[in-house]
């Protein structure tokens, strides 16, 4: 190290003017060969010594020509491992060049699946290779001993093999001086290994705090998608830096790095709006010849593990898949529904294609993709336009198998076909039965009252809808969870102020959030008479709840009415349309005698004044009212 430090002072006063005559015949040691970009290149190193200021820069080594061997050649050419290794056999070579025949050999064993890789391990000229690299590991170039680590797990050495071992303590000797990209490749290495050995851990530590102390570095985007690539082995602080990198060279990002960046993103629950910004613009700059279709199955996914919403990308998507629907296989029309019906955006075309599909491949769709898809239309409350041939398909495909699906998979398929109502007698039953809800039970206290007000949605169905099960009662066995009251939102709020000032602050002639036997929740109920004058609800029978209410019948010419807030959640992305379970809601309540008066969020906004709100709402009660009286 002293020898070196001495050489190097001395070339640089040799070349300086201002230097004495003697300093310029040190002598200097012989420096070593650094590694080559390709097989024939020239270095250039050039270093700007202190006493030339601001002066060109001077060349540190002479150049140096790397010239091909007939071994290097060989290499190249080599089409099957056997010719690498005869090669090597009749012409031998460096260290260096052991490690490209070893590269080249694990290329061209996984390029055929990696079934010849114990054969090629047990080959004596293979044997010789791992020797050679073994006994000359210090002079082996940076990228290459890399590479070489890269291969030699691929090829399925066992991770205590001592050649491993040098290379890995190699490589932790040189971390300092890897390039960024190197120092990415050799975590993207370490973080895929499976071993849990004390080198191994050592190195991948190492080779993070390096990446972390070196960040600014980074300037190659292919580098930043793979680092995030192994978000789950970087730190938090890390992944800030990597996030704000990534913004910064968005615009050089290739669609698959877009593509990488985004699962990562997703996979880490990261939703760093301004990055997911940056690459749903650029995303829909690119040409159509990018944009292939496992990468927007990937996309779709990603925005809607996120719930991130950006409309030019998705109707880019939906333009891109529709061509494309016939060459999709069923699991692709299933992740992409699945994921469209996530992140709640509807586009017709595009879904009516989806029904089109299985109704022309339903046989290639399994039971459980055939489960998402129908998830998916519920949740979006999508008929197709031939809804009476593929709902045919869908019972044909679900007969003698739907008995066999998992509890909680076979509560979510019924209850979306109640949404759509198309459940069937047997099904509603059959989730009605006692001993099946016991299945239902366990897992957190959200998940079990979720599925508990599913069971009384079904039950409702199939008592209000007619569907062939009047026997079966809306009450459900499943204990209610005893949870937090729910925290009212500002039109919850100021709809109940408003009711008020319409009822004159009347106790008794206005419930709010009412729970009621369906398992709905009505955020305001009023019973008016013939004059829609609203009238006291203590005394009057109420079905809907579980106590029952009083005992007086509803006066003749009065009626009941539902007021329902509708929260910006409760709709389709981009639309006025009500998602399946907000449409069952309205649909149930309406079929339980109610009128129901709707109050959209984009509505009531617009309303500044109370005695506006107040306005609106005797509005919307008279029409109800009207529309009541024109049935």
């Amino acid at each position: 190290m002293t020898t070196r430090l001495l050489g190097r002072w001395a070339r640089l006063l040799s070349r300086c003017p201002q230097a004495s005559a003697s300093t310029a015949h040190l002598q200097v040691p012989t420096a070593q060969a650094v590694e080559p970009l390709r097989s024939q290149v020239q270095i250039r190193s050039a270093v700007r010594p202190l006493c030339l200021g601001r002066g060109k820069a001077l060349e540190e080594e002479p150049n140096v020509t790397f010239k091909r061997t007939e071994l290097d050649v060989l290499i190249e050419k080599a089409t099957t491992w056997q010719e690498v290794l005869q090669a090597w056999a009749d012409l031998g070579g460096t260290a260096n060049q052991a490690a490209s025949c070893l590269i080249q050999l694990s290329r061209l064993v996984m390029e055929k699946g990696g079934a010849d890789s114990a054969d090629v391990l047990q080959d004596p000229r293979c044997v010789d290779l791992l020797e050679t690299v073994n006994s000359q590991v210090s002079v082996i170039w940076n990228g290459t001993l890399v590479s070489l680590l890269r291969s030699l797990s691929s090829l399925g050495l066992t991770p205590s093999a001592t050649v491993l071992r040098s290379l890995q303590t190699e490589a932790l000797w040189r971390l300092r001086r890897l390039t960024y990209r190197q120092l990415s490749y050799l975590v993207d290495w370490a973080s895929s290994r499976h071993s849990q050995e004390q080198g191994d851990e050592a190195l991948r530590t190492a080779v993070l705090k390096q990446l972390e102390l070196r960040w600014t570095e980074l300037s190659d985007p292919r580098t930043v998608s793979t680092l995030m690539g192994r978000a789950a082995q970087l730190s938090p602080s890390l992944m800030d830096k990597l996030e704000d990198k990534a913004l910064e060279l968005a615009e050089k990002f290739s669609a698959e790095d877009i593509r990488k960046v985004a699962l990562a993103l997703a996979s880490q629950g990261r939703r760093a709006v301004p990055l997911l910004r940056a690459l749903s613009y650029h995303l829909h700059q690119k040409p159509s010849s990018e944009l292939k279709t496992p990468l927007l199955l990937d996309i779709a996914f990603a925005y809607g593990k996120l719930n991130f919403h950006q409309t030019q990308v998705f109707q880019r998507m939906a333009a891109e898949l529709l061509p494309r629907l016939p060459e999709l296989s069923s699991i692709d029309i299933t992740r992409c529904s699945k994921s469209l019906a996530f992140l709640k955006w509807l586009n017709l075309p595009l879904f009516e294609g989806f029904a089109q599909h299985f109704q022309n491949n339903s046989e290639k769709y399994s039971t459980l993709q055939l489960c998402n898809l129908l998830m998916s239309f519920g949740k979006l409350n999508f008929q197709p336009s031939n809804r009476e041939e593929f709902y045919k398909k869908v019972h044909e495909a679900l007969e003698g198998s739907w008995q066999q699906l998992e509890p909680f998979l076979l509560t979510d398929v019924v209850w979306s076909l109640c949404v759509l109502q198309q459940a069937k007698p047997e099904f509603i039953t059959a989730v009605a039965d006692p001993a099946f809800q016991t299945k239902l039970t366990g897992g957190s206290p959200v998940r079990s009252e979720n599925y508990r007000l599913k069971l009384l949605h079904i039950a409702a169905s199939g008592q209000l809808e007619h569907l062939g099960a009047l026997g079966v009662p809306p009450t459900i066995h499943l204990p209610a969870v005893q949870a937090k009251a729910p925290t009212l939102t500002p039109l919850q709020k100021d709809l109940h102020t408003a009711l008020q000032s319409l009822t004159s602050n009347s106790t008794t002639a206005l419930r709010t959030d009412i729970n009621t036997v369906y398992g709905w929740t009505i955020d305001a109920e009023l019973v008016v008479d013939s004059e829609n004058k609203p009238i006291s609800l203590e005394k009057l029978v109420a079905p809907h709840l579980p106590e029952g209410g009083g005992s007086e019948q509803l006066p003749q010419g009065s009626r009941r009415i539902a007021f329902l807030a509708w929260e910006f959640p409760h709709f389709v992305s981009r639309s006025k349309d009500l998602l399946g379970r907000f449409a069952m809601q309205k649909r149930h309540l309406q079929l339980a005698g109610f009128m129901t008066v709707e109050v959209p969020y984009y509505e009531w906004l617009e309303l500044k004044s109370d005695w506006q709100k107040v306005a609106y709402l005797k509005d919307k009660m008279g029409k109800a009212v009207a529309e009541d009286m024109a049935k």
